[in-house]
């Protein structure tokens, strides 16, 4: 019976639009991985001295600015565009989509960032993969604080560009999530890195073979995602329930 009921359950979430969505996540979350990570090996390659060259970081900002506009947008009636397993985290506490539907979509995601980060290895040859770092200055704890603050910011911006109620502003959704995000990294790029997506943190990691301070980017994140999804839905927009992704993991902006 417990195996009868496991695999009916199972089923559910292998329909093709299922799978279609966990697709969809898998090629947003790839390209935006790509471009993030690549833009950042790219001024590394042209610029000798980058600590303290500060056109590298508004480099990273801006290519992470368009990148998740595009990334989200590709996505978005498709999957939900979350390309980010923070976000996903944010939306399963709220309950816009189911804890398994949300597995699924971090099994895509981090699959994608690290297929992305493996691809620039070997394409590039004699470069390394750069991963995120906290400044010497910080302790982890304080780094952890920053990327739970900037991912607030991030998954609240979610929400509020997914809000039906905005009406033909709901249009710009991606465009306004992307400048949140290019916003956040040029605030604490020196500082923790400006990740805000634990996805893009561990894929760089496990191509790079270094997992110091990875915590940081995943209980931070994770934190500042749900705290941002409750206080959207049941303080700033009580009773509201955002239309951006069904329990079956399709959805449209």
């Amino acid at each position: 019976m417990a195996l009868a009921s496991f695999t009916a359950r199972f089923k559910q979430f292998v329909t093709p639009d299922a799978l279609r969505s966990y697709l969809a996540e898998f090629i947003s979350t790839f390209f935006y991985v790509f471009v993030v990570v690549g833009s950042a090996m790219a001024s590394r390659k042209l610029m000798s001295d980058l600590a303290n060259d500060p056109s590298s970081l508004v480099l990273v900002a801006i290519a992470n600015t368009f990148a998740l506009s595009s990334s989200v947008y590709i996505a978005s009636n498709v999957s939900g565009g979350h390309v980010n397993p923070a976000v996903t985290f944010g939306l399963a506490v709220g309950g816009h989509i189911s804890v398994s539907t949300a597995l699924f979509y971090w099994v895509s995601q981090m699959l994608a960032s690290v297929m992305a980060c493996l691809l620039l290895k070997v394409a590039t040859v004699s470069q390394d993969v750069p991963i995120y770092t906290i400044a010497s200055e910080m302790t982890g704890f304080g780094a952890s604080m920053v990327e739970g603050v900037l991912t607030f910011g991030l998954v609240y911006a979610v929400y509020a560009g997914g809000d039906t109620r905005s009406g033909p502003l709901r249009s710009i959704g991606p465009l306004v999530i992307g400048l949140m995000a290019g916003s956040m990294v040029l605030a604490a790029g020196p500082f923790s890195g400006g990740s805000m997506n634990p996805a893009l943190a561990f894929g760089s990691a496990v191509v790079a073979g270094r997992f110091k301070n990875q915590a940081v980017y995943w209980v931070g994140p994770l934190i500042g995602a749900a705290v941002a999804g409750l206080l959207y839905d049941n303080v700033v927009f009580p009773g509201h329930v955002s239309g951006r992704v069904n329990s079956d993991g399709t959805t449209g902006v």
